[in-house]
């Protein structure tokens, strides 16, 4: 199913998208890959608030090249999100609503989407030119010292993402792979 949804993203918005449903993202996500998560949970230990306000917002674990002439962001492709996963189920408790990123998550970040009624979305890896088109504006807001891994603000226009893992806990990668082995055994 396709679906077009604006940020931040609700509980009840987020509880209605489904494992393999096309989805297009528009209004305000944040940029923030394993540098400036560490920066982040050390912030969090120090009692202090972090950067921008997570409540059901969105992070996009990416870390975008160098702008060309007459665009806000380079090449803006998603980073593998398990090297985040030591630190996602923190900020899923602490109110975050989505994470986009490509690749596999623990067992600890589905149980702590499902208990936050959140989601994870893969965005298509090695399309970051192409990706980079729905990003309208670009503003490092925090960790300016961390290059491209500081925390972005981007404003986003239909930014094409997959649902991987719902709040119910299905994980489009595990129902995927099944559903392949199940053509598989019936062409033998």
């Amino acid at each position: 199913m396709e679906k077009r949804i604006a940020t931040p993203i609700s509980k009840d918005i987020a509880c209605s998208l489904h494992a393999g449903d096309y989805v297009y993202i528009s209004g305000t996500i944040y940029t923030a890959r394993d540098a400036a998560h560490k920066r982040m949970q050390e912030t969090l230990q120090e009692g202090k608030p972090l950067p921008f306000d997570i409540d059901r917002e969105m992070i996009y674990y990416m870390g975008p090249s160098p702008a060309r002439e007459g665009r806000p962001i380079g090449s803006a492709g998603p980073t593998t999100a398990g090297r985040m996963d030591k630190y996602a189920p923190q900020l899923l408790d602490l109110g975050l609503g989505a994470m986009i990123g490509k690749g596999k998550r623990t067992q600890e970040v589905k149980d702590a989407v499902v208990r936050n009624s959140a989601v994870y979305f893969a965005a298509v890896g090695g399309a970051g030119a192409l990706l980079s088109k729905c990003i309208t504006s670009s503003e490092v807001i925090a960790y300016d010292d961390l290059g491209t891994e500081a925390i972005r603000k981007l404003t986003v226009e239909n930014f094409p993402v997959i649902v991987v893992i719902d709040c119910e806990g299905n994980n489009l990668y595990e129902t995927a792979t099944l559903e392949y082995r199940k053509e598989k055994d019936v062409e033998k």
